[in-house]
């Protein structure tokens, strides 16, 4: 043995320190195991840092500054100036802000965190680079939650400045007079939203036939009008060919203006760089692990978040957290939500949590539903947004099983409808919670009420009709 290979030592080992790993240290730590946490980058890892907090931050500024700029239907006429060395500033702090609260905990809990890329060289056994050098830590249970990273495209190279990634578009240093976005999927359509309300002429370009077509076309539709309104350009069906001096080529030959280029079409795992092969472990040729129930790779290691199957989202990684330390204690536990809620801010936001009707047929699960129009809800007529709805699917029981909605502050109703739907709730049960007036939460048992023939606030149709 040379020198720095004596190894350290720790009960458990967690790699990666975003959503998902920063949790599952606090509750290893709370389990009274002695926890390291390893991040090569940042504590709070992709989400915290460079994703869904500095990308909603700049969603708020914008909508702030697009209200200011377009009052005048509620009796405000401003002229707005965009200082946007100070927007970039507000993205920057609040970042710092919640990654000191999370630094903070780790403390508190007396969780040792290391800074450095880790990789396995044996089952139970990681190497830990950093600027100094190299340290070897043997663990008795290991977490990994290594997280996933932008996709590149070998016709569209990222280099940091004309052509960004999603992290590179939020941290511009200037206000970019024009912007093409590569990929119509939430990433794309949220930075592209933001981006138009801060004055930037906006492409979308999806290769698919629409924007977001993961979701619902329902869904999507409403939010593609509100693009148009915005004055963003949406170019489905089209794919990025070669970028030109001036702009970017399609693949059908048409050129457009792009003075920045943003590459959104999605992440892969960090898995490849983890060594796994030393432990025993290969990953898919996506790049997945294939854990069990209770996230389990091997006896003692296992694997969370966007290195797993399901939708790469912060609050899975983190739920998932919770089912691998359970495991490690000893405890049965087994990662089986019903549905895994869903939420696009867009410009009007979008969740969705459970079946489509659609899905319920492909699944050959016997359904109705009811789509309540928001036109007809009073707090989003005052917000000046009545182009969405709400749309609840119930089974041949009168269970709900999915709640779809486009509108303005809808994100904020995904925990309602999961809960109902976790809870196996009746349209009826669901419908008899008295909600608060005016709010857009109303829009819940309205809907509600539809699917059972009881709709309220939108014309009924009258027999034989």
């Amino acid at each position: 043995m040379v020198v720095g290979e004596i190894p350290e030592s720790t009960g458990v080992l967690v790699i990666g320190a975003g959503p998902g790993g920063y949790v599952a240290a606090l509750r290893a730590a709370a389990a009274g195991k002695a926890v390291t946490l390893v991040e090569r980058d940042a504590v709070g890892g992709t989400c915290l840092n460079v994703g869904c907090i500095p990308s909603k931050a700049l969603i708020a500024a914008a909508d702030r500054f697009h209200q200011a700029d377009n009052g005048a239907a509620y009796g405000v006429l401003a002229e707005p100036q965009l200082d946007w060395m100070a927007l970039q500033a507000y993205l920057r702090r609040s970042v710092a802000e919640l990654t000191a609260g999370v630094n903070q905990l780790l403390s508190a809990a007396r969780v040792n965190v290391l800074s450095g890329t880790a990789r396995f060289v044996s089952p139970t056994r990681v190497a830990v680079e950093d600027a100094h050098g190299l340290r070897h830590l043997e663990f008795d249970d290991c977490i990994l939650a290594a997280g996933s990273r932008p996709l590149e495209l070998t016709a569209v190279a990222v280099d940091g400045a004309r052509v960004v990634d999603s992290t590179g578009a939020l941290f511009l240093q200037e206000r970019p007079r024009s912007v093409t976005v590569i990929g119509g999927g939430y990433i794309g359509v949220e930075l592209g939203t933001a981006l138009a309300k801060l004055g930037v002429r906006v492409t979308i370009v999806e290769r698919a036939g629409r924007i977001l077509p993961e979701l619902d076309a329902a869904l999507a539709s409403v939010v593609a009008r509100r693009l148009a309104q915005l004055g963003v350009a949406v170019r489905t069906g089209r794919s990025a060919d070669t970028v030109l001096d001036d702009g970017l080529q399609l693949d059908d030959g048409s050129v457009l203006e792009a003075e920045r280029i943003v590459v959104a079409v999605g992440r892969v795992p960090n898995s490849d760089g983890l060594g796994l092969d030393h432990a025993g472990v290969r990953p898919r040729p996506d790049g997945r692990l294939d854990v069990g129930p209770d996230r389990r790779l091997a006896r003692h290691l296992f694997a969370i978040g966007d290195l797993t199957d399901g939708p790469g989202l912060a609050h899975k990684a983190t739920a998932e957290a919770e089912v691998a330390v359970a495991a490690l204690c000893g405890e049965p536990a087994a990662f089986d939500p019903v549905v895994i809620p869903a939420v696009v801010f867009s410009d009007p936001e979008i969740a969705t949590v459970g079946l489509t009707r659609q899905q319920a047929e492909d699944a050959g699960v016997a359904s109705r539903s009811f789509r309540f129009p928001l036109a007809a809800n009073a707090r989003a007529r005052l917000d000046g947004d009545a182009g969405g709805h709400c749309e609840m699917v119930v089974d041949d029981a009168g269970t709900v099983i999915g709640v779809h909605l486009v509108g303005p502050h809808v994100s904020e109703l995904a925990g309602e409808a999961a809960l109902a739907i976790e809870m196996a709730a009746t349209v009826e049960e669901l419908t008899a919670v008295i909600h608060p007036h005016p709010t857009v939460s109303e829009s819940l048992p309205e809907a509600g009420w539809g699917a059972i023939g009881r709709a309220l606030h939108v014309h009924r149709r009258r027999p034989g009709r």
